[in-house]
Formats: structure tokens, C-alpha cells, sequence
């Protein structure tokens, strides 16, 4: 049976996530796929999410893998948040690239990050795992830098 592209996050997304997180509540969180929490925008509750983190030319990035991905939206919204590996946690402010700004974190995402390239691939949101296809993404997914936060910031 194949399975129809929507360019939306596959079923299996969120209970996948769920797992990822109480893995990482436990202390067995992985490096390359810590969990960002930020408030939510309407709400203000925490809202928790894994990502995988890209480090390049010594700044990290998340790309939103989605359009229209909730988290982007919050974190757009508050501007800083927690980024967290096992039980160290550390506050970052969420720094959003312009598309033109984007190219060069979208072209290297699939070479670094392929799981997570494949994932995109496959739901539709691009249509192949190339750099040329990732770089059409720019100002349609949303591309964030990781910064340190000032303590108390947000």
C-alpha cells in the first residue's frame, strides 16, 4: 500500500515524540536529538518537543520540518526557551533566520541530518533529500538559530 504525501508530520510523529521525551525525562536522552521546550502562545504551558539540532560554522540550528509546525509557532512567539539532554538544561534564545539567511543551514540539513531529512522525504514536504530541494524550503519552513539566554531572559 503506498502511502499518500501530505508535507504534514506522519501519525506515528507525535507517539514517537512522546517516547523520545520520557527517554529523555529519564536521564537516557541522546545528544543529537535533545528536546526543546518553549510556552505555548495561546496557553502559556510548557510545550515539549525533540529536534534534531544541526551545528555548523560553531552556531546550532532547528529547522521546522513542517510548515506551519506548532512549536515554530511558539517559539517564534517567545523567543527563548530550554533545550535539554538527559537532566542538563540549557536556556537559549530562538533567533529566526530570513529565508535568504536560511540556504546554507536548509542545503547542509539533509547531508547532516538525514533520519531527519528522510522523514521530511517521505511525508511530501520535499521531494527528494538534496540540498537543492531543501533550499526551496527557505521561507516556507521556519529556520532557527540557538543562542545563549541572559539568565532571566523571557
Amino acid at each position: 500500500m503506498t502511502r499518500r504525501k501530505t508535507g504534514a508530520p506522519p501519525r506515528w510523529l507525535k507517539p514517537l515524540n512522546r517516547v523520545l521525551m520520557t527517554m529523555q525525562r529519564l536521564g537516557l536522552g541522546m545528544r543529537d536529538l535533545p528536546v526543546l521546550t518553549v510556552p505555548g502562545r495561546r496557553s502559556g504551558e510548557p510545550r515539549r518537543t525533540p529536534l534534531s539540532v544541526l551545528d555548523m560554522d560553531g552556531h546550532r540550528y532547528l529547522l521546522a520540518g513542517f510548515p506551519g509546525a506548532d512549536w515554530a509557532a511558539n517559539a517564534r512567539a517567545a523567543g527563548v526557551g530550554t533545550l535539554s539532554v538527559g537532566r542538563t538544561q540549557e536556556r537559549v534564545r530562538l533567533v529566526e533566520l530570513d529565508p535568504a539567511a536560511a540556504v546554507p543551514v536548509l542545503r547542509a540539513w539533509p547531508v547532516r541530518i538525514p533520519e531527519g531529512a528522510k522523514i521530511m522525504h517521505d511525508a511530501g514536504v520535499v521531494p527528494e533529500s538534496t540540498p537543492d530541494a531543501f533550499e526551496a524550503l527557505a521561507g516556507r519552513c521556519a529556520v532557527f538559530r540557538l543562542e545563549a539566554a541572559e539568565d532571566g531572559a523571557g
